[in-house]
């Protein structure tokens, strides 16, 4: 497992994370004991950043990370912050974050969150300069080392790294959503903000594993959010209708060399643009998370498969998703 730099927290970490929503909540079922083994596996395989948030099982991800972490050495623990209420910008007080801080410390068993991030706050959150400017107090009352937030648009992401105070920024970037590729990134890299990559593998879409007969549990967001019923559609099949996103599935398969699986690819993928500091796919098993870490192990792809990829984006992806996030 090689390691990346995460932005001016100075943190080297994995390139492949550990996305801890699916051990939380909202993709169906994962007993306490299973979603344990599959945090293990996962540090087994060399992942230190492991992500998560207050609300992933309404606490219960935080507390199964921080176990974890109580248990290895080395880890570094991100969390979120703000979806507890209505997404206000009113609710993005400083009597409300250090309720959740609380929470969240007292949820991980950490006295200082190593990263907090706002948790695809509102639009309007990131023209309000005292919200950072409050974020800034609490790094300096050592409740968190850093701060970052997660955004669902290129456009927040831009804004977002015009304060100093944000270390990192969060954001969708898969084979099905390349738009983060173009002038975000080059702004990340020149500010040195960290990036870390979410829904690296479009709710699964991406491993190559469904077909139109696929269905998914009531609990499951792929069953409810798939019009944006819950929350932004884009954090379900990374925003790509499913029969459309089950069609570009196959003209990505014959790109996958080797013994590498789809999801494999496309986690290598990911990692061929420097910007990036790590992504973050989730687990449902050891056997996923040892797989998705095994990623990292890939070789480069060549210039000729990355055009590939970015040929199947731009005819069958593209006029989906470009202009909406």
């Amino acid at each position: 497992m090689q390691t990346r730099t995460l932005g001016p927290t100075g943190h080297e970490i994995s390139e492949i994370g550990f996305g801890a929503w699916q051990v939380g909540a909202d993709w169906g079922d994962v007993d306490e004991e299973t979603a344990l083994r599959t945090l293990h596996a996962a540090a087994d395989a060399g992942v230190t950043f492991f992500d998560t948030a207050d609300v992933y099982g309404d606490g219960r991800s935080e507390r199964l990370v921080g176990r974890l972490a109580r248990e290895r050495e080395g880890l570094v623990v991100a969390t979120k912050m703000g979806r507890r209420l209505d997404q206000t910008v009113e609710n993005y007080s400083p009597e409300h974050f250090r309720a959740w801080n609380d929470r969240s410390r007292e949820n991980l068993g950490v006295e200082t969150l190593d990263l907090v991030q706002l948790h695809c706050p509102p639009t309007d959150l990131y023209y309000h300069p005292e919200v950072f400017e409050d974020l800034d107090r609490m790094v300096e009352e050592g409740r968190i080392a850093a701060y970052g937030v997660s955004v669902e648009r290129v456009e927040e992401a831009l804004k977002a790294i015009e304060y100093p105070g944000v270390a990192t920024v969060q954001i969708i970037f898969n084979p099905f959503r390349q738009r983060p590729a173009g002038l975000f990134f080059a702004e990340a890299a020149r500010r040195g903000v960290g990036v870390i990559v979410r829904v690296p593998l479009a709710s699964g879409l991406l491993t190559g594993k469904y077909t139109r007969d696929t269905t998914f549990a009531a609990d499951d967001h792929r069953t409810y959010n798939r019009q944006g019923e819950a929350f932004d559609v884009g954090e379900t099949f990374a925003g790509v209708p499913f029969e459309a996103g089950l069609d570009a599935v196959e003209a990505l398969r014959p790109l996958v060399g080797g013994d590498a699986t789809l999801a494999q690819f496309a986690l290598r993928w990911i990692l061929m643009h420097d910007a990036v500091s790590t992504v973050i796919p989730g687990a449902r098993s050891p056997e996923q998370a040892t797989g998705n870490a095994a990623a990292a192990e890939l070789p480069a792809l060549d210039a000729e498969t990355m055009d590939r990829v970015r040929a199947v984006y731009d005819e069958q992806i593209a006029p989906y998703v470009h202009q909406r996030w």
